[in-house]
């Protein structure tokens, strides 16, 4: 049976480009509003080769953005040694788990969890492993998570991983792109339910992929007057929609997942936790996530717009209590 995880305040950071950094993970660990820390999604062994010309953000008139981005330029290692430095620099106890995101190849993503796990052992930290399995924005690699048979290999890498391992198995969830019709939900929970135990905890939603916005006052160079307000590795400025825009949208993943889940028939199924995630920018989107079913919520770009001090905002008097 998988670990039940707890976040409390149930408030933190999606893995986003903010959560970088060690200074990054930092702020985030120090902020008396956050009951977790998710790092940005890291491959097992090298860091993503991020180009700025093409991997970009920018943030909409509407509390909004868009981004092209792909994977953290730093390798899972770099990670495990960023918040080992963290929780020991400090004379207090570790006082939130850390969320730390991978992406990869099936075999990778079990080899990534089984360093994750040995690692978090070995040390005595609380940690939980998220697998990203939801970017928009990788050319040539659409999100697994859209498909049980894209879903399956990851699951069963980690149900044989469960049973190998000498020590064990952190928690681990994934992490899913904005489902827009039944079926999809019909994929994901089906394969879920293929592997009881195995999954903590799912976190709906990533961006939307297939964005586009035009600026108006950038140098024209398309016609009719109008840039992308962006770039991307095709030239054409489509990236991953996140922030107010999809926040309808990823609450009713947050809605239909929670509910579907509650409906299985496997009680370690109707154990997993799902955050919310999804264009929560305030106390009213917060509380509306929760509503929704999640246990916990992700902020993502009004993190990046407002910095640490949103989730001080968000947890002001009486969200706690929702």
């Amino acid at each position: 049976m998988a670990p039940r995880i707890t976040i409390s305040p149930p408030l933190l950071n999606t893995s986003t480009p903010w959560a970088t950094s060690l200074s990054d993970l930092q702020a985030i660990y120090d902020s008396h509003s956050t009951g977790a820390v998710a790092t940005r999604t890291s491959f097992p062994v090298t860091g993503f080769q991020d180009n700025p010309s093409i991997h970009q953000h920018a943030f909409l008139p509407n509390s909004s953005s868009l981004n092209t981005y792909g994977y953290s330029p730093n390798p899972l290692p770099y990670y495990l040694d960023s918040i080992e430095s963290i929780i020991t620099s400090s004379e207090l106890p570790q006082s939130k788990p850390f969320i730390i995101s991978i992406t990869g190849t099936s075999s990778e993503v079990t080899s990534s969890v089984s360093t994750i796990s040995s690692w978090a052992h070995r040390n005595k930290f609380k940690i939980y492993a998220e697998i990203n399995l939801s970017c928009p924005n990788i050319p040539d690699k659409p999100p697994p998570a859209y498909s049980s048979s894209g879903l399956k290999p990851y699951l069963q890498g980690l149900s044989d991983l469960q049973k190998s391992l000498d020590v064990t198995m952190v928690p681990v969830g994934i992490k899913t792109p904005p489902y827009t019709y039944q079926n999809q939900f019909d994929e994901l929970i089906s394969a879920v339910e293929e592997f009881p135990g195995v999954l903590s905890f799912i976190t709906a939603t990533n961006t939307l992929g297939n964005s586009l916005f035009y600026a108006f006052d950038l140098p024209n160079t398309n016609e009719g007057g109008l840039t992308p307000i962006i770039t991307s590795a095709a030239g054409t400025g489509v990236g991953g929609l996140a922030g107010e825009s999809i926040h309808p949208l990823s609450l009713g993943n947050v809605f239909t997942i929670r509910n579907m889940l509650d409906k299985s028939a496997h009680e370690d199924i109707r154990d997993i936790v799902v955050i919310g995630a999804g264009g929560v920018g305030d106390q009213a989107g917060y509380k509306r996530m929760r509503k929704a079913g999640a246990a916990a919520v992700g902020v993502g770009t009004a993190f990046g717009r407002e910095g640490v001090e949103i989730f001080g905002k968000i947890l002001s008097a009486g969200a706690e209590l929702i």
